[in-house]
């Protein structure tokens, strides 16, 4: 069997051994409590009078729930829509020409992998691939990416140039509330980009198996896009809660390193 699960032609209708999770570690059969009160921030009223009650809320979300949702952030819908199109149409390219970007080499710019990149290694995998590369500086980094789809150069360019705005917004909003210098974020702390998908086949049964690891992450601040089917859970107040997603908005996590930077002030949650 192809370790990409996205080369997969059929239809999986029986759950490979190798991906199912013993008891206490797999999911089974319990339901887990909707995350409600995840906030949400309009960054629309950073641009009057209300900046100071905008870092406010953020910081209030980063301290007690480590993660906030943010809506009127400048990033099109339509170039949302067509950044998750074009990287469903990459996991659906020819096999032979995915399977040309594969790797677990974690210094690899541009890589597709499934499950983690210890596959090799492990008694079970994860139900998942994962595509990501380097966005930053863009002219460095986008001949390394995919040229089929045809748009996909041209639209995720695009798309890593608005996130980054949006990402400098918010650290600066956060330096602010620091008080740190402006700017403080530019340069070297936010010079590594990053643009990751996980992609998910359907699953034969989800009750056996796991869709990525538990983690925080390690990175300074991290920018999430739902796809319409939920999956993503946070781990808050001692149990797993499921995160429905919103259309059109981001979901924010600042990471461990802005953690430190916060002299522990803000929470990275594992999900």
């Amino acid at each position: 069997m192809d370790v990409l699960m996205s080369n997969w032609s059929q239809v999986v209708e029986l759950m490979p051994a190798n991906y199912i999770f013993p008891l206490g570690k797999s999911p089974g059969k319990h339901v887990f409590p909707v995350f409600k009160n995840i906030p949400l921030i309009d960054l629309e009223e950073t641009k009057d009078r209300h900046r100071r009650d905008i870092i406010h809320q953020i910081f209030s979300a980063s301290q007690e729930f480590g993660i906030f949702q943010v809506i009127n952030h400048g990033i099109p819908t339509s170039l949302m829509d067509d950044a998750m199109s074009v990287s469903k149409e990459f996991f659906a390219t020819p096999a032979e020409y995915k399977t040309s970007f594969y790797s677990t080499d974690i210094a690899t710019k541009c890589k597709i992998f499934s499950s983690t990149l210890n596959y090799d290694n492990e008694e079970v995998h994860y139900w998942r691939d994962s595509f990501s590369h380097y966005c930053h500086p863009l002219q460095d980094q986008i001949h390394l990416w995919p040229d089929n789809p045809p748009r996909y150069r041209e639209v995720v360019g695009q798309y890593s140039v608005e996130a980054r705005r949006l990402l400098l917004m918010i650290l600066e909003l956060i330096s602010e509330g620091l008080g740190l210098k402006p700017g403080y974020f530019d340069g070297e702390l936010s010079e590594r980009q990053v643009f990751s998908v996980n992609h998910h086949i359907p699953c034969p049964n989800p009750s056996l198996a796991l869709g990525m690891p538990e983690h925080s992450d390690p990175n300074l601040i991290s920018l999430v896009q739902q796809c319409c089917v939920p999956g993503l859970q946070v781990f808050h107040h001692g149990q797993w809660m499921d995160v429905e997603p919103m259309p059109h908005a981001f979901l924010v996590f600042p990471a461990l390193q802005l953690k430190v930077i916060s002299n522990g002030k803000f929470l990275s949650p594992s999900h």
